[in-house]
């Protein structure tokens, strides 16, 4: 009898054979193709912007308790600021396991940065952006602590619809952007910015007068703003924004804090860059699934997804809810997959022990729907499949051949075949969907 898992995995078959047509109009207008987005810790990005130029609080970085002592005690600040470096937001209200409450921490003395470093660095942090069990800090920044006399806010960004970089200030800083543009649109100001000329004078001016900044502060800004967009192109970012983007009461116009998304597409121009990726704070099977560029996110469920396309991978753990499971995982093989990758996923979907059932639901627009059945072949061959497994193919290269193939090689394992499931297009034949149960 087939278990539950295998009995709603069934049920897809049905839901997803709808979906058909509306996939194949979509395919023909998206490719999406999985990519791991770049994550750097704050010090990173803030050495970035320090070695191009831009005004940040000095600071330094430590591994233990005695290099944060020693950093606060060169720094020779007025007040410091100790921060847990971990890529989650909600650090200042965020709990230790250690029982230290708070990742963010303003000190005077010296001394007492040792001791927090004590409880930060080998302790886990938990904050609403984490996992319950937290994130384990490796590293703390320990930084010059400014007074803010004023906040304000700057970005520049692509924008598509200006087919190019484009300056956004507001002279209201410090607080989310959303609102004020909700409430407050005309503080929002834009400077369209021509790719090949580059950012004129006159626009930084322009725009570090909209942010208020007045006397010597306004040409500070703008060559703060010239920088900025520098760095911008240089590193082959989308976005560059500073918030708060501030001055403070001695007269220095500083970047506080900076949030940076790059262009992975320009991985192979900045080798660098991409090399500081803190990937740590994955878990163990994202990193493997990343060596073989597949795109793996845990869950809680016990079916396990297999499929190509970030939208047809959420489609199907919403189809996988709405009939009464559950997904383990979020698995996309992207559109140029090869046989091997394949067979990588199979072993990854495998050593979850919380796997009951495999679901194949793959959509062949670019994909090879060969090629994923060989790779099926090779993974039910080779890894001695246990869990039951469905299979949904259709698009490119789909044939009946290809579902016998799997079929046989179950066979030739003396596992048993429970069911077929066949729907055909026969207006062509090369594109069909064809799902069977295996159960063992």
């Amino acid at each position: 009898m087939a278990s539950p898992a295998v009995t709603q995995a069934g049920k897809l078959l049905r839901a997803l054979a709808l979906r058909s047509r509306f996939l194949a109009a979509a395919s023909q207008a998206v490719q999406l193709t999985s990519r791991r987005w770049l994550n750097l810790q704050e010090y990173q990005s803030k050495k970035l912007m320090s070695d191009n130029g831009v005004k940040v609080q000095r600071f330094f970085v430590a591994d233990t308790a005695n290099e944060a002592l020693e950093a606060a005690k060169k720094l020779n600040a007025k007040e410091i600021v100790l921060k847990a470096q971990i890529l989650a937001g909600g650090r200042g209200k965020g709990v230790f396991n250690s029982g230290l409450k708070g990742g963010v921490h303003l000190t005077k003395d010296p001394n007492v940065v040792g001791q927090l470093a004590k409880q930060m660095i080998g302790y886990n942090l938990a904050t609403k952006q984490t996992p319950k069990e937290g994130v384990k800090v490796n590293k703390v920044m320990v930084a010059e602590a400014l007074d803010i006399s004023r906040e304000t806010y700057l970005a520049i960004l692509m924008d598509r619809s200006c087919n190019g970089p484009v300056l956004v200030g507001s002279p209201q800083g410090g607080v989310d952007i959303e609102e004020v543009a909700a409430s407050n649109p005309e503080l929002i100001f834009k400077e369209q910015i021509d790719i090949f000329e580059g950012i004129k004078d006159s626009q930084a001016q322009r725009m570090a007068e909209n942010l208020g900044f007045v006397g010597p502060l306004k040409s500070q800004a703008a060559d703060q703003i010239t920088k900025l967009y520098n760095l911008f192109l240089k590193i082959d970012a989308t976005q560059v924004e500073v918030n708060p983007f501030g001055e403070t009461p001695e007269g220095q116009v500083v970047c506080f804090d900076a949030k940076i998304n790059f262009d992975d597409n320009a991985e192979f121009r900045q080798k660098d860059i991409f090399a500081m990726d803190d990937k740590s704070e994955n878990e163990p099977i994202e990193n493997e699934a990343a060596k073989y560029d597949l795109k793996y996110i845990g869950l809680d469920g016990n079916i396990a997804c297999f499929v190509n396309g970030a939208g047809l991978a959420m489609a199907t753990c919403d189809i996988i809810f709405l009939n009464g499971g559950k997904p383990a995982n979020f698995l996309d093989l992207g559109g140029g997959v090869k046989e091997a990758q394949v067979y990588q996923a199979f072993k990854l979907l495998t050593a979850d022990p919380k796997v009951e059932a495999i679901l194949v639901n793959i959509f062949g627009g670019i994909v090879n729907c060969a090629i994923i059945a060989n790779g099926i072949t090779k993974a039910c061959r080779e890894l001695e499949l246990k869990v039951p497994l469905v299979v949904r193919l259709e698009g490119t290269f789909v044939r009946q051949e290809s579902y016998m193939h799997i079929k046989q090689e179950t066979e030739n394992s003396k596992e048993h075949i429970a069911g077929i499931q066949e729907n055909v297009t026969h207006q062509n034949l090369s594109k069909c969907a064809i799902g069977f149960v295996l159960c063992y």
